[in-house]
Order: structure tokens, then C-alpha cells, then sequence
């Protein structure tokens, strides 16, 4: 996809989208100030997130969570930005719904284009990074409704199918946990960080956006926690049910042992008693169904069944 560029007097956005070896070379041309290895790392989608300064621009590569449904996990999305006094450069594999709808917006609505870029180059690069932080709240949302589905699930009789929810859905959560952990410190920079294209009052913008990732965090951490406790509490439903299953299987094997005893003497080549009355095999099987009922009575007030 080639470069798109919108235009506010002298306030440039330019959006690239899965760049190509010939838009890497365009937007070189164009800024020449760019560092190398900046260029080539907008090529890479393998990145950890990081801040570089350079004298004119700040390079940051960032990731944001994007839902993968063939794969029931949330994977990480990268965005590389260039951020100047008079410019913001967004490179990203247009998957990330904040910035392809942004970008939309601004290009058929001149009023949102001049409320983005009015404020500088540094100020379009606050407002599409806190729209791409808050974009993380609705998925968290989501997470939460799918603990909260799992938590009423936990006791139905199809545990096996709550056993895989809970395990995809605890994927899901470490997966997010690290891709929002790993913004913290980047956030964190760019409160601190003193740079002649941040005027000072950026600090509390950019602390404001490393507010809302510790939020985050926060909700992560608790889904962990909470995802974590069903685990365990979902082990112990099926050992539990392991071992009714093995308690009911020892009754029978019990109840069997004295019918197999008794089957068995009589299927002696020997002399028994009754062995030559004509009613011995009714009399044999009364027997064996008293032994069975007097055992299922001891057991019963034993509390064993």
C-alpha cells in the first residue's frame, strides 16, 4: 500500500502500512534525518517495544494487543512511529482498528484533521497513542465477561469443555499481561524523558497514558489471579469426581468379592452341601443377592454410598 499523507498547514501525518523496500526508500528521501537503523527495523515485525532519541525525531516501537480467531489468542501488533516537531510517521500492518479509523476520519473530515494535527507533531503522536492504550479497555472488557462466563461454567457437568475454555482463555490472558507490561516503560520515558521537540506539558499527557497501562495491568494481574483460582478450583472438581467414580467402582468390586468367592467354591469338582438338591441353584443365587443387599446395608450406614 503506498504512503498516505494527510495535511494541516504545516502538520504532517504520514501512514505507511506494511511498508515495502520502495516506501522504506521514499520515506528516507524524505527525511533524510532518519537513522538507518530506524528504516530497517520498520521492516522487522519482531521488535521489542523501545524508545530512541535522536537530535530531531523520537523512534518508538510499540505493541498493541490484536485478537488472532484462528488461533483463540491475542497477539501482539506492532506500530513504529517517527515523531518530529512538524510530523508523526505511523508504520503498522493496518490490522489495528484506532489508527485505520483515525486515519479514515481525518482524510473525509477536515475539522477532526485540524483537532489532530493543529497541536504539532508531538501532540497527533499523544492523541493516536492514547487512542491505541484506550483501544485495550473494550478486549480487557471482553476478558473479563469471558472469566465471568467460566466462573458460572465451572460446575456444569461438561468439564471438559470448561477445562479448554479456562486454559485458552489463561492464554489469552499471559499473552495480553505481556504485551501490556512491556508499554509500561516506554510510557514511563516519555514522561521523563527531555527532548527539545516535548514541551513540558506533555509530561502529564504521556503520565496520563502510563496511568491508563498500569490500569491495564492491574486488570490483567486480577484476571491472572482469578483464572488461576478456577484452574485450581477445576483440578479439584475432577479429582473429585475422579474419586466418586473410583469409590462407586470400589463398592462394586467389593460387593463382587464374596459373589465370586461363593461362585467359585461352587464350581468345585467336590462334594458341597446342597450340591444334589434340585433347588440349589435358586438357593446359591438367594444367598448371593442377601450377602450383596446385607453389604449395600453396611455400606449405607456407614455413610459409604
Amino acid at each position: 500500500m503506498p504512503i498516505q499523507t494527510l495535511q494541516h498547514g504545516s502538520i504532517t501525518w504520514l501512514d505507511i502500512v506494511a511498508p515495502s523496500a520502495a516506501d522504506v526508500a521514499a520515506l528516507q528521501a524524505r527525511f533524510p534525518q532518519f537513522h538507518p537503523l530506524n528504516l530497517e527495523d520498520i521492516r522487522s515485525r519482531i521488535e521489542r517495544p523501545k524508545l530512541d532519541q535522536d537530535d530531531d525525531y523520537l523512534f518508538l516501537v510499540m505493541h498493541f494487543p490484536q485478537w488472532d480467531s484462528q488461533g483463540e489468542v491475542s497477539r501482539a501488533s506492532e506500530v513504529d512511529f517517527f515523531v518530529g516537531r512538524d510530523f508523526v510517521v505511523t508504520v503498522h500492518n493496518g490490522t489495528l482498528k484506532p489508527l485505520m479509523t483515525t486515519f479514515q476520519r481525518c482524510q473525509s473530515d477536515d475539522e477532526a484533521r485540524a483537532e489532530l494535527l493543529s497541536r504539532g507533531g508531538t501532540f497527533a503522536f499523544y492523541t493516536l497513542l492514547d487512542q491505541l492504550v484506550d483501544y485495550i479497555f473494550p478486549i480487557m472488557g471482553k476478558v473479563d465477561r469471558r472469566v465471568a462466563a467460566i466462573g458460572d461454567a465451572l460446575f456444569e457437568s461438561n468439564a471438559k469443555r470448561t477445562i479448554r475454555e479456562l486454559a485458552l482463555l489463561r492464554r489469552d490472558i499471559i499473552s495480553l499481561r505481556r504485551i501490556i507490561r512491556a508499554q509500561i516503560p516506554i510510557a514511563q520515558q516519555l514522561e521523563s524523558v527531555q527532548h527539545p521537540i516535548l514541551h513540558e506539558d506533555m509530561a502529564d499527557y504521556f503520565g496520563d497514558v502510563a496511568d491508563h497501562l498500569f490500569k491495564l495491568r492491574d486488570i490483567a494481574d486480577e484476571n491472572f489471579e482469578v483464572i488461576n483460582s478456577f484452574a485450581e478450583a477445576a483440578d479439584t472438581l475432577a479429582s473429585y469426581r475422579i474419586n466418586e467414580v473410583m469409590r462407586i467402582l470400589t463398592v462394586i468390586s467389593v460387593i463382587m468379592l464374596p459373589l465370586t468367592l461363593i461362585s467359585s467354591i461352587y464350581g468345585m469338582n467336590i462334594d458341597l452341601p446342597l450340591a444334589d438338591d434340585p433347588n440349589a441353584f435358586m438357593l446359591t443365587a438367594v444367598i448371593m443377592i442377601l450377602v450383596a443387599l446385607l453389604m449395600l446395608l453396611i455400606f449405607r450406614l456407614r455413610h459409604w454410598l
